[in-house]
């Protein structure tokens, strides 16, 4: 950065220890946009030498107050010795960071090894914020992405003087998570703690993460005003759409339209460029061609806009130099503090009275409801605005994210989960953008409100094409996370109806009443096959009245014994229903803690009203949804009393086993990176590793020869077991690269000569294990999830039968336990199948530890890519690996996981 006016200071000779002439490059990965607490974008990144002037201009205008409380005294102006110390940093024993906005320094932290202290490695930390913007969280900001550096270059400790009235600096250590010693010297406060991430450091991040990102949505939800650029009269062009729509539906702000041809665009005063607005403008509706975005782009960041929704299409979904301008796009908006919905949206809606935003494309919009909505395909997004207008389900919020170059599912389920006027979250995920960020989320918010999602098919990207393997994955990893996954849009608005307006089962008991034997015995049956428990249902007969509806109703829903209530009327000839629904919704009233739900069969008419609309045309709490068959009906109930069970389901801590060497195993795994493609760990190595997380491999040794494999068994002691190495003999079923109970020496000998010619590699001389019920565990990357581990029996026929169930990592200690207990075939582990004896119980609970284990071992090394412990013999006395295979490589993106910032 050069100004004119600014002084310019030569360069110094580097004559202060420390700071090096030439620096190094900044590390890339040190560069971040993050949200303030306001919902703002910055940028953070490391200081070089290039921001001398700009960090020139913001010391001198910082006021005199704050220049007092960070240097203690008067301190008007940098010297340029200070200057080019703090310029000059070598990024390792001295880190400085700065936080920018609009390519201007608004913060700066730094910290600086402390070399003549004796005990844990420290360094003293400081920063110091513009007036202007303190109190927006950059403090804390600038601590956690300090401590993140300071641990990668293995300092533990962090130590601050801080004057005792600076109460704003004291309480961003105070609130910061870490535990903090202090000691006072006169009017000198000094601070120390360990920055040693802790759970409850943890905590405090994602807090003020779900803080920020849900004032950031919430921003771009309740804009004060709305420029809409490329703003036209027609309705037929996506600027005059859009524009129609915000005129039209109420906003209770300012609409500038803006076209450079025109002066008034459907009664309203236009403008040529967002610039030339006189008023401050909020939101951005942006409707030009891809190739006029650059210059818009420009007017916006000159303007102050905070944030923008890009309806124009062009970018990534077009190929790599699409994916380039769309990246640009975001970047730039970033560096200004703006966010970015889009490009490709459908757009944004918030119904609130006091905002009635609606700036999309959308022809039909619903009323106002509890129910928040997001996806990202805006031709699907319109489609479904109608389903739910339809259907009488009112939204609070609508965001389509189009291409979701910058807000994602993620940021508004942040925003869902702190926002009083939303119930239910419905979302339509096509892709993942991080993960493992959505599943920490997701069970967050699950706990209070539920999520229902579909799987568009697309969301997930394997390189085999296993689609069946894709929905297993898909729905094990949701369910894990307490998201009610549904295929079709249909079932999507089937399980809203139920969740938004009717109370969650309290158990998986069901109740049909009905006056047709066949439809209710259709849904006892659908019932049955979700796993509900159906007593046989209640015939009320062809010619039953209103009356009879109502005392059959009424005595269902006051039943202890039932939990839910699924209710059909079938007309023997044409009549009206409307006495029937009132008879209903009267019965349904005497018991309001129990859900009910209808299936009204008349005219196709009547049937297609009353399963969209619900009872009466008129949805709100404690309405009663009908659906167009009884099978819909107890698919929807059943999906929802499996999230309500989830949901009961006490909260667990994630599973950090005892034993653990971790030092040693990152000591193992730096020194095993050979390469940055990866690869396999020998058997020996994975064998080391996976016993620094206490999971000991059955003993083996590695023998060339004859004369070593006996010596190797003797050392083991009989009986022993030989086995071929090499890919193709690993867990054959036909154990031709196996010899089990060798008893003598003479049978080792045999065995090593067999296996050693046929497979012309070294043999492995193995302790025989207690035998079991053979296991398979095995962690892998999946593009979509991030690593992910899955449990499942061995055999060959357990493969063909795909029965693996699956989990995100980390596991809390009840996931594992649930992970050995998921799969068809787990009452093996029981010891009967069908009420028959087959053996002893095994220790399910060493199951779950080697889980645990493994999850740690794959949460604290993110260089381990692959793993497989098969097989593990399950038995009475423990769990046992017989084979372990690891590969490790270059470590991938774990931003989700570190200090704060965008993704």
């Amino acid at each position: 950065m050069t100004d004119p006016a600014a002084p310019a200071y030569p360069p110094l000779p580097a004559d202060t220890p420390g700071t090096p002439v030439n620096p190094p490059p900044p590390p890339e990965h040190w560069f971040a946009d993050v949200l303030a607490s306001d919902g703002g974008v910055v940028r953070l990144r490391p200081i070089t030498p290039d921001d001398a002037i700009a960090l020139e201009r913001f010391h001198t205008g910082l006021s005199d107050r704050t220049r007092y409380l960070r240097y203690f005294g008067p301190y008007p102006r940098m010297t340029p010795k200070d200057l080019y110390r703090t310029t000059h940093v070598d990024y390792r024993d001295r880190v400085g960071l700065v936080v920018e906005l609009s390519e201007e320094i608004i913060a700066v932290g730094r910290y600086e090894f402390l070399a003549d202290r004796e005990g844990p490695r420290a360094a003293e930390v400081a920063f110091v914020v513009a007036d202007g913007h303190q109190g927006r969280g950059l403090g804390s900001i600038l601590l956690e992405h300090l401590a993140g550096a300071a641990a990668e270059n293995h300092i533990e400790t962090f130590v601050a003087e801080v004057l005792a009235e600076n109460n704003a600096m004291v309480q961003v250590f105070r609130d910061a998570g870490y535990q903090v010693q202090r000691s006072r010297d006169g009017s000198v406060l000094h601070l120390e703690f360990a920055i040693d991430p802790s759970e409850a450091l943890q905590s405090v991040r994602d807090s003020r993460e779900r803080a920020s990102e849900a004032r950031s949505v919430g921003n771009l939800l309740s804009p004060r005003s709305v420029a809409v650029i490329g703003a036209t009269p027609s309705t037929s062009r996506v600027g005059g759409a859009v524009l129609a729509n915000l005129l039209s539906g109420a906003y209770q702000g300012p609409v500038f339209p803006v076209n450079r041809n025109r002066t008034a665009v459907r009664g309203v005063r236009a403008y040529p460029t967002v610039r030339d607005i006189p008023d401050e403008v909020d939101l951005a509706v942006i409707a030009v061609p891809a190739a006029e975005i650059g210059s818009v782009l420009d007017d916006c960041m000159a303007k102050g806009v905070k944030g923008l929704v890009v309806l124009t299409a062009g970018f990534s979904e077009t190929g790599p130099r699409g994916y380039e301008a769309e990246r640009e796009l975001v970047e730039a908006a970033r560096a200004h503090g703006m966010r970015v919905v889009g490009p490709s949206a459908l757009g944004i809606a918030n119904s609130d009275p006091a905002i009635a935003l609606n700036a999309t494309l959308a022809p039909v919009l619903p009323g106002r409801g509890r129910i928040g909505f997001f996806c990202q395909s805006g031709p699907l997004g319109a489609a479904i605005l109608g389903e739910a207008a339809a259907r009488q389900l009112g939204l609070s919020t609508f965001v389509s994210a189009g291409n979701r170059a910058d807000v994602s599912g993620n940021d508004l389920l942040q925003y869902w989960d702190t926002d009083p006027a939303t119930d239910v979250v419905l979302l339509y995920l096509e892709t993942f953008g991080n993960p493992r960020k959505f599943s920490r989320i997701a069970r967050r918010v699950a706990h209070t409100k539920p999520i229902v999602a579909v799987n568009s098919g697309r969301n997930v990207t394997r390189i085999d094409g296993d689609r069946d393997l894709d929905r297993s994955l898909v729905r094990n990893l949701f369910a894990q996370a307490g998201i009610i996954q549904v295929d079709s849009i249909t079932e999507l608005f089937d399980c809203a109806m139920l969740l938004a307006y009717q109370p969650l089962p309290e158990g998986p008991r069901l109740a049909v009443i009905g006056n047709s034997a066949a439809l209710s015995w259709l849904a006892v049956d659908a019932a049955r096959g979700e796993g509900l428990d159906v007593a046989e249902p209640d015939d009320l007969g062809p010619q039953a009245s209103p009356a009879d509806y109502l005392t059959a109703v009424a005595a269902a829903v006051t039943d202890p014994n039932v939990d839910a209530v699924i209710v059909i009327y079938s007309p023997p000839v044409p009549a009206a229903v409307a006495s029937y629904a009132e008879a209903i919704r009267s019965g349904a009233q005497s018991g309001p803690g129990t859900p009910v739900l209808t299936t009204f069969v008349a005219d196709q008419g009547m049937s297609n009203l009353l399963a969209t609309r619900g009872l009466g045309g008129i949805l709100e709490r404690g309405s009663i949804p009908s659906y167009g068959d009884p099978e819909r009906a107890a698919r929807a109930l059943a999906r929802v009393r499996r999230y309500a069970d989830w949901r009961t389901r006490p909260l667990s801590p994630v599973a950090r086993p005892e034993g653990v060497d971790t030092a040693r195993a990152r000591e193992l795994v730096a020194e095993w990176m050979s390469d940055e493609a990866g690869h396999w760990l020998t058997d020996l190595q994975a064998a080391e590793l996976l016993g620094c997380y206490g999971i000991p491999v059955v003993e083996f040794r590695q023998v060339e020869d004859v004369d070593a494999a006996v010596v190797a068994a003797e050392e083991l002691g009989y009986p022993v077991a030989a086995k071929a190495t090499g890919e193709m003999w690993r867990n054959r079923p036909d154990l031709t690269g196996v010899r089990l109970d060798l008893w003598r020496a003479d049978a080792v000998r045999r065995a090593y000569t067999d296996l050693a010619e046929i497979s012309g590699n070294p043999v492995h001389i193995q302790r025989m294990a207690i035998k079991g019920v053979g296991c398979t565990f095995r962690v892998q990357d999946d593009p979509s999830f991030g690593s992910v581990i899955s449990f499942g029996l061995s055999g060959t026929i357990i493969d063909l039968l795909g029965d693996r169930v699956y989990r995100a990592l980390p596991l809390t200690e009840a996931e594992s336990a649930e992970l050995i207990d998921a799969p068809r075939a787990a009452p093996l582990l029981s010891g009967t199948v069908g009420g028959r004896d087959i053996g002893k119980p095994v220790d399910r609970a060493a199951l779950a530890e080697v889980a645990q284990r493994i999850s740690a071992l794959c949460d604290d090394l993110p260089e381990v890519r692959e793993l497989q412990c098969e097989p593990v013999l399950a038995s009475p006395e423990g769990a046992a690996v017989l084979y372990a295979r690891v590969r490790i490589g270059p470590e991938p993106n774990r931003f989700d996981i570190g200090p704060r910032r965008m993704g």
